[in-house]
């Protein structure tokens, strides 16, 4: 069984930025354009605005992931947004990550949102392939193709 736990910067600071890494590494084969102040400030900020959103994923007393949402808008309408779905390794493939998808669900019900996206790497496929397989659609490419936008919804 996972539990979520909001983010505790102070004891939670090397492994978030791990996961970040790790996250970049595997998005874009590099980690040259990952910047570990400006990360943690930006998570600091996003924790005051949506703790619950902003949370370690814990398994057996171990952290093995964890999930980064929020509430903004695209055009004029309120969506959201997937900022960071995170797995280790050793857990990726083993059916857990569906309890990350539910929470991250109930956490845009009790923001009242129908609609949420987020951006994965053009080469991710894995990762792509898990967001179509949990009922998400490609919008389109976005900075220049790097990445590729999608939706899912709320029911």
């Amino acid at each position: 069984m996972l539990t979520f736990r909001p983010i505790d910067l102070n004891k939670d600071r090397q492994q978030i930025i791990k996961f970040r890494m790790d996250s970049f590494k595997i998005s874009f084969g590099h980690v040259e354009d990952f910047n570990e102040e400006n990360y943690l400030t930006y998570v600091e900020e996003r924790m005051e605005q949506f703790p619950e959103g902003y949370v370690m994923v814990e398994k057996d007393d171990r952290t093995v992931g964890q999930l980064e949402l929020s509430v903004r808008l695209y055009g004029d309408k309120r969506i959201g947004y997937v900022h960071l779905f995170y797995l280790v390794p050793e857990e990726r493939g083993t059916g857990i990550s569906r309890e990350l998808v539910t929470y991250a669900h109930n956490f845009f019900k009790m923001h009242h949102i129908q609609e949420y996206h987020l951006r994965v790497a053009s080469l991710n496929n894995r990762a792509r392939k898990f967001y179509e397989k949990n009922n998400m659609v490609e919008v389109g490419p976005e900075l220049d193709g790097k990445v590729i936008r999608m939706k899912g919804f709320i029911t």
